[in-house]
């Protein structure tokens, strides 16, 4: 077999390793987000380290509150932001695996997607933050971990919502929409081309979704469905051909859904959570 064969196979070999490794990383990370939440749905009182408000347990602003409350963000954010990422990931790995000076397709990806995790890691610290700061203020319920005040719910769907009509969210879910074209733009030979590629799409993804990560206080952080809702409206953004438009369509409505439960129209607020 000559040189050329052997560098295809080994290429594509690598691009099936990366897609089945993403594949049961999601499958994993939904898993462990479904078990949760049957746990705390069965024995919310009982549920101390997950960000409840229970009788026993660690203290909200203690550290073990705050340390468990960021790994189970952490891993909401593997679960909700994999799929979106994915094409990314995939293309990221195609084009590596065809470059003879990366040493295959395997360890720069594993930097790319790492990196891109790890910035959505420490949004997950800020999320683990907010919660501990709510839960001390006993502002958000034992169950769900959704917040309790209409009036905070409300003020967070008309922010989510203006900020999906906002220029810079237009900006970012363009770059995010358009992997092929932001791989050619920024491409970096390297590891280090790889950790920079990592970081770029990172930033642009939080910039892309940060907002609609925080209703995940209105709806519930533990209500796997509203979870799944939400990452289903992230990827639809992302790839649904009217993504745009519907992100615009859905921005809205979110401001409209918040204005009304600020006016004192706490049905709708009921309904999600």
């Amino acid at each position: 077999m000559t040189e050329a064969p052997i560098l295809t196979a080994v290429v594509r070999r690598d691009r099936w390793i990366v897609a089945i490794a993403l594949g049961l990383i999601c499958a994993l990370a939904w898993a462990w987000l479904a078990g949760q939440a049957r746990e705390m749905a069965a024995a919310p009182a009982a549920m101390g380290g997950m960000g409840a408000m229970p009788t026993t347990g660690p203290a909200p602003l203690s550290l073990a509150y705050i340390a468990s409350a960021f790994a189970m963000w952490a891993l909401m954010m593997v679960a909700m932001m994999l799929p979106s990422a994915a094409p990314m990931i995939l293309l990221y790995a195609r084009i590596a695996g065809g470059t003879r000076t990366q040493g295959g397709a395997l360890p720069p990806t594993l930097l790319f997607a790492s990196v891109y995790f790890a910035v959505w890691a420490a949004v997950s610290g800020l999320a683990a933050l907010a919660q501990a700061g709510l839960a001390a203020a006993r502002a958000i319920s034992m169950m769900k971990l959704a917040i309790d005040d209409a009036r905070i719910s409300g003020a967070l769907l008309l922010i989510a919502g203006l900020y999906q009509l906002t220029p810079l969210k237009g900006a970012c879910l363009g770059r995010c929409r358009a992997p092929l074209v932001f791989v050619a733009q920024h491409w970096r030979p390297g590891l280090p081309g790889a950790i920079r590629l990592g970081l770029l799409h990172a930033s642009y993804c939080v910039g892309c979704c940060w907002a609609l990560m925080s209703l995940l206080f209105v709806g519930g952080v533990m209500n796997l469905a509203w979870v799944a809702i939400l990452a289903l409206i992230v990827l639809l953004e992302k790839v649904a051909p009217l993504g745009l438009i519907g992100a615009r369509l859905l921005g809205l409505a979110a401001a409209a859904l918040g204005a009304a439960i600020l006016a004192g129209w706490p049905a709708p607020l009921h309904a999600l959570q």
